[in-house]
């Protein structure tokens, strides 16, 4: 829109917040009174949210923003942030005019990692410009660079993925067993949970065996019998299991007969 805020010396303009997890959940906040409705989220009064100057630049270097006080509000629980499932967030922060709900962004980036310290919640914020950091030429590796299921790989998640109900859980050990599956399949894969308190949390798969896998980040003592959860397989990312298991060498990302660096300063060995 081409709306200019604060062009005047008076207007109603208050600062928005919108957070979009990884796990679908989005939440909006607004450091308003009431609650406003636009852009087809809802957005919950949040008085306490105090915003600091954003920075914008044409340069490569990231903007800066921070707002104080969103994270402690209602809707946000403390076991969601300390679980990390705001870890990566999507963030959007902008104006909105509350008499008509004009608004528009000004602030696009992720959330980082959430720390707690005395008794408050903190995060740090990452402009989209950090995409530009990135690295996205590929280097050498006798692994496959390839995420399972993912860009380079070309196998189908749903094939490699299945509901299951959870039968038996050790919070301690954080082991979880599942009726009716091969458990040892799912080792490096990852599990999401469909039910429950923690639906929509993902876990990685460090461990498994015909008994049961062991999950991180552990547990939550909430978990039941009859939760139900989706795992999918994983892989080592070696050219023998992407072979032998998958039949999927022809799409392997890596290059396990190339000589490492190393080569240089073998010596010959004897006849």
């Amino acid at each position: 829109m081409s709306r200019v805020f604060l062009a005047t010396e008076l207007e109603g303009v208050a600062t928005w917040w919108r957070i979009y997890r990884r796990d679908g959940v989005t939440l909006g906040f607004v450091g308003h009174d009431r609650y406003l409705w636009f852009g087809g989220i809802l957005h919950r009064a949040a008085p306490g949210m105090v915003p600091s100057a954003i920075r914008k630049s044409a340069a490569l270097d990231d903007d800066s923003a921070e707002v104080e006080g969103v994270l402690a509000h209602d809707a946000i629980a403390e076991d969601d942030l300390l679980a990390g499932r705001y870890d990566g967030a999507q963030i959007r922060l902008g104006a909105v005019d509350w008499e008509n709900l004009d608004h528009a962004p000004l602030y696009h980036g992720s959330l980082g990692t959430v720390s707690a310290h005395a008794g408050r919640f903190a995060a740090e914020l990452r402009s989209a410009k950090t995409l530009l950091e990135q690295d996205y030429v590929p280097r050498t590796s006798p692994l496959c660079r390839a995420r399972f299921c993912g860009p380079g790989c070309t196998l189908s998640v749903a094939r490699f993925s299945a509901t299951a109900t959870l039968s038996a859980a050790d919070i301690d050990a954080s082991r979880a067993s599942f009726a009716a599956i091969d458990h040892t399949r799912y080792l490096h894969g990852e599990l999401r949970w469909l039910d429950g308190d923690r639906t929509g949390e993902v876990a990685r798969i460090v461990a498994a065996d015909a008994a049961g896998v062991t999950v991180d980040p552990p547990l939550h003592p909430s978990l039941v019998s009859g939760t139900r959860a989706r795992l999918r397989e994983g892989c080592d990312h070696t050219l023998a299991t992407c072979s032998a298991r998958f039949g999927n060498a022809i799409n392997f990302q890596g290059e396990p007969f190339l000589p490492g660096n190393d080569l240089l300063t073998r010596y010959p060995a004897a006849p």
